[in-house]
């Protein structure tokens, strides 16, 4: 099994948009659904959860069966991988806050419930997708049993999957309402599923085909273009509502297939930051509002007894020293409790994994 070079790229290029994203935002207003920003703001965690999808299909296809066994080492791995960084990213956000929480919601995140029930009551900015991504670990052995057990079973459930995913696109979100004040339909777990499902079913239909270099350049062309051009005027809420909703789903996944099959590594001087800064991605996302926020504050109390410093050297500073310290994360952390996760002989292969 190779190591997926080119969804590491594309996982890192996610996780510094997001980022991105959020620190103009922060910094200068909000960014509306014909902004490039805006649209990589809302779908850049769409395309984190395709990668989810066909990454864990990659590696746990020919793995799972599932047994009991594979189900609890399953767990295991992806209970070292998310857990640590996500109560180290809530806790120094309830610091941050100089608030204590509500018991009961301090429990639901520190042991990943709130995905299941109170998806909107997470601490950490950006933890809702985190609780969503848990949820879909509770589907994946699903997808695989039915795989591998029913194929007829499978495809009704992923009928069903969609029917919802239209449902909340259709029906449940208001065209007329901004996104912020339906956030909590926009993070139901239930809104987001036919997403890591998409990856699941791109890496079962694509693992063994073959697409020309040219074809999947074109592919990618294509689905950038949609992204990037595709009309729409107003609130971010266009983007996740009727037809829009479709439209910018299947660029998602024409992205995240053609860098799949894409299968070239870039020259060095290319490879090494965007592989790095797609290991580090998973701290990059979860520490970044972290890091904005105690620079804030450190530039405030600058500019009160020092000098006015221009936004953009705050925007500049805090992308820099965000990569910095998720990459030390990463290497001193994230590795730690990764490595923590091997109890058996048998290494898991070198691919990409998921970085939720």
């Amino acid at each position: 099994m190779n190591r997926l070079y080119n969804l590491d790229y594309l996982r890192g290029l996610s996780a510094f948009g997001i980022m991105v994203y959020h620190y103009m935002g922060w910094a200068g207003g909000s960014f509306t659904s014909e902004s490039f920003l805006g649209r990589l703001g809302v779908y850049g965690v769409s395309i984190f959860y395709v990668l989810s999808g066909l990454t864990l299909y990659y590696v746990y296809h020919k793995r799972m069966e599932p047994s009991k066994k594979q189900l609890i080492t399953f767990a295991k791995k992806r209970f070292y991988r998310i857990f640590p960084l996500l109560w180290l990213a809530t806790l120094i956000t309830i610091i941050l806050s100089r608030q204590f929480p509500n018991i009961s919601d301090l429990t639901l995140n520190l042991t990943g419930l709130f995905g299941l029930f109170h998806w909107d009551g997470y601490f950490a900015t950006g933890a809702w997708s985190i609780g969503n991504e848990l949820v879909f670990y509770i589907f994946f052995p699903v997808f695989i049993l039915l795989k591998n057990k029913s194929r007829i079973a499978f495809i009704l459930l992923s009928i069903l999957i969609t029917i919802t995913y239209l449902y909340f696109a259709y029906i449940i979100f208001d065209i007329n309402q901004p996104l912020s004040e339906q956030w909590r339909n926009y993070v139901n777990p239930l809104n987001q599923l036919l997403l890591f499902l998409g990856g699941f079913l791109i890496g079962m239909n694509f693992k063994d085909v073959n697409i020309g270099m040219v074809t999947n350049l074109l592919l990618l062309i294509c689905g950038l273009s949609i992204f990037i051009f595709y009309p729409s005027a107003g609130d971010l809420i266009l983007l996740v509502t009727g037809n829009n909703r479709i439209i910018f789903t299947i660029s998602c996944f024409m992205i995240c297939l053609s860098f799949y099959k894409l299968n070239y590594k870039l020259p060095e001087i290319f490879d090494k930051p965007l592989t790095m800064l797609g290991e580090a991605s998973y701290s990059v996302y979860l520490l970044h509002p972290i890091v904005y926020s105690i620079i804030s504050i450190g530039f405030s109390i600058l500019e009160k007894y020092l000098y006015h410093f221009p936004i953009y050297i705050l925007v500049i500073s805090s992308i820099l020293i965000t990569l910095g310290i998720s990459y030390i994360v990463y290497e001193k952390f994230e590795k730690f409790f990764m490595e923590m996760s091997k109890s058996e002989k048998t290494t898991v292969p070198p691919t990409s994994f998921s970085r939720f």
